[in-house]
C-alpha cells in the first residue's frame, strides 16, 4: 500500500524539521510565561524535596541469595549482556535503525542497573516510585480494553468507510490531525495504534493523492497531542517530585490549547507543499 518509505520522506523531511522546531520554541514560550510568579510558587523544601543524596542503610543479607543479591557482579554482568545485545543491534541494523522502542527501554533498563550498582538497590529504588504513579497506571488495563474493541470488532472497517467519506484532498490532512488527537485520548498507546489504522489512513492518503510520508507525519504530530492529558511523561515526575497529577494537569492542558491550532494549521498548509509520489515497492 505504501511501499518503503526512508527517514528522509518523513522525520527528515524539512517540513518536519520546521514543524518540530516550531513546536519546541511555542512549548518553551507558554512554560516560561505560565510559570508562577515567586510569591505563588511551590518551593522544592515545600514539596518535601531535599537536593541530597539518598542514605538508607542496608538490610543485613541473612541467606545466600540475599548476599548474592547484594554483590554488584550480577547487575554488572546482565547490564554487560544488554549492551552487548545492543551493539550487535547497531552492527546488524546499523544506528537509525536499532534505535527502536524495544531498544532504548533495554538501554535504560541496563543503565538503571549499572548506576544503582545491585540487584538489590535497583529493585528497592523502583519499588519506592510506584506508590506516586500507582493511580496512572491503573489506567492502562482499561486503554487496553477500548483497544481491543476498536480492533477486534466491526468498528475498525467502519471507520476505515467513514474516514474516506468524510475527507478531501484539501481537509484530509486536518481530518486525519483531528482523528489520530481524538483516538489518542482513549487508547493513549503512543503510536502503537497506528499498525491497525495505518492501512485505512495510508489507502485514503493514496485516494487523495496526498504526500504518505506527511500523513505519517501529521499523524504522528497530532497523536502526541493527547499525551498533554494522558500523562506518561509525568511518571518520572510524579515519582521524583511527590505530587500528584492534578498539580501539574493545568500547566499540560494550557499547552494543549496552545499546540491544537498550530499543529492542525501547519499539517494543513505544510501539506500543499509535498507532491504525491506514488509507492515505492521493493523488487524481489
Amino acid at each position: 500500500m505504501t511501499g518503503i518509505l526512508p527517514l528522509s520522506e518523513t522525520v527528515f523531511l524539512w517540513q518536519s524539521l520546521l514543524l518540530a522546531a516550531i513546536l519546541i520554541g511555542v512549548s518553551v514560550a507558554v512554560a516560561w510565561l505560565s510559570c508562577p510568579p515567586a510569591a505563588d510558587a511551590r518551593t522544592a523544601e515545600e514539596m518535601g524535596i531535599r537536593f541530597e543524596p539518598l542514605v538508607a542503610a542496608p538490610d543485613p543479607a541473612r541467606t545466600p541469595d540475599e548476599r548474592i543479591d547484594r554483590h554488584p557482579a550480577p547487575a554488572v554482568a546482565v547490564a554487560l549482556l544488554m549492551g552487548a545485545y545492543l551493539c550487535f543491534q547497531v552492527e546488524e541494523k546499523g544506528l537509525v535503525a536499532a534505535l527502536d522502542l524495544n531498544n532504548f527501554n533495554l538501554a535504560f533498563l541496563a543503565a538503571g542497573l549499572l548506576l544503582h550498582g545491585r540487584p538489590h538497590a535497583f529493585l528497592k529504588a523502583v519499588g519506592r516510585s510506584v506508590p506516586a504513579t500507582a493511580g496512572v497506571l491503573i489506567q492502562f488495563p482499561f486503554y487496553a480494553g477500548v483497544f481491543g474493541l476498536i480492533s477486534r470488532t466491526a468498528i475498525a472497517p467502519a471507520l476505515a468507510g467513514l474516514f474516506v467519506r468524510v475527507s478531501t484532498r484539501g481537509t484530509f490532512p486536518i481530518v486525519v490531525a483531528v482523528y489520530s488527537a481524538t483516538l489518542g485520548l482513549f487508547v493513549p498507546s503512543g503510536g502503537g495504534k497506528w499498525i491497525l489504522e495505518a492501512p485505512y489512513v495510508m489507502a485514503a492518503a493514496n485516494t487523495w493523492k496526498v504526500h504518505l510520508g506527511w500523513t505519517v507525519q501529521v499523524y504522528n504530530a497530532a497523536e502526541a497531542l493527547p499525551n498533554l492529558i494522558n500523562p506518561f511523561w509525568m511518571l518520572p515526575l510524579m515519582g521524583i517530585l511527590n505530587v500528584k497529577a492534578r498539580d501539574l494537569a493545568g500547566y499540560s492542558i494550557l499547552q494543549l490549547l496552545v499546540h491544537a491550532p498550530i499543529v492542525l494549521s501547519l499539517a494543513w498548509l505544510l501539506s500543499w507543499t509535498l507532491p504525491y509520489s506514488p509507492p515505492l515497492v521493493p523488487g524481489p
